[in-house]
């Protein structure tokens, strides 16, 4: 089970994407998985934080709590019966970004923000985490260029992704053997390969 982490416009859809396909190629069975989502119940969460008319009042406690929700979801009807099966389980995203931005971002107390992460995984961590570095500006500049409609967490201002990029440098630091940080800023190929070499030594 490996997770990839990041601000947005980090380039993570495109580095699971090739992680995917090389795996694949060596013959693993993969699943991606992403969060909030992958299961029914945590689709409909997923709707409600990021695109539902609703959401646009909800509070950072009323945020934590739907994303714990959707990550309980998941780990139980989806995560533990594939790794299970010796599926290589890849998420797009999980309980450190609920660290990073109701924590760190939000400014949610941290020791309750850990509580409820805890609970919902249930000792379920991945065994490697890559959280996909780079300059805010440059990130924030990806994600206008791309013309499309933002979402509810996309909308957040240049400040708010910088607590974010440091919230995920914090937590590097304070879990090094779980925890790597790969450069996002170079050429998707030569982020791959930074990838790759990570997964493979742990994986081996």
């Amino acid at each position: 089970m490996l997770s990839f982490e990041g601000s947005e416009g980090c380039g993570k859809s495109t580095q699971i994407r090739l992680l995917k396909e090389r795996l694949e190629n060596e013959g693993r069975e993969v699943v991606v998985l992403r969060e909030p989502g992958g299961t029914e119940i945590g689709e409909s969460i997923r709707h409600l934080l990021q695109h539902a008319k609703e959401g646009h009042s909800m509070t950072p406690e009323t945020e934590l709590l739907l994303f714990a929700a959707s990550r309980a979801q998941i780990v139980r009807e989806k995560i533990r019966p594939l790794v299970e099966r010796g599926v290589v389980v890849i998420l797009d995203r999980f309980l450190d970004s609920t660290t990073v931005y109701q924590g760190h971002a939000r400014g949610l107390p941290l020791d309750a923000v850990n509580a409820i992460n805890r609970f919902a995984i249930g000792g379920t961590l991945p065994r490697l985490t890559l959280v996909l570095d780079m300059d805010t500006t440059l990130a924030w500049q990806r994600i206008h260029a791309t013309g499309r409609e933002l979402d509810r967490m996309e909308n957040q201002p240049p400040a708010f992704f910088e607590k974010v990029r440091q919230g995920y440098l914090a937590l590097a630091a304070a879990e090094p053997d779980r925890i790597q940080v790969i450069d996002a800023s170079a050429a998707p190929e030569a982020v791959h390969e930074a990838v790759w070499e990570k997964v493979a030594a742990r994986l081996a």
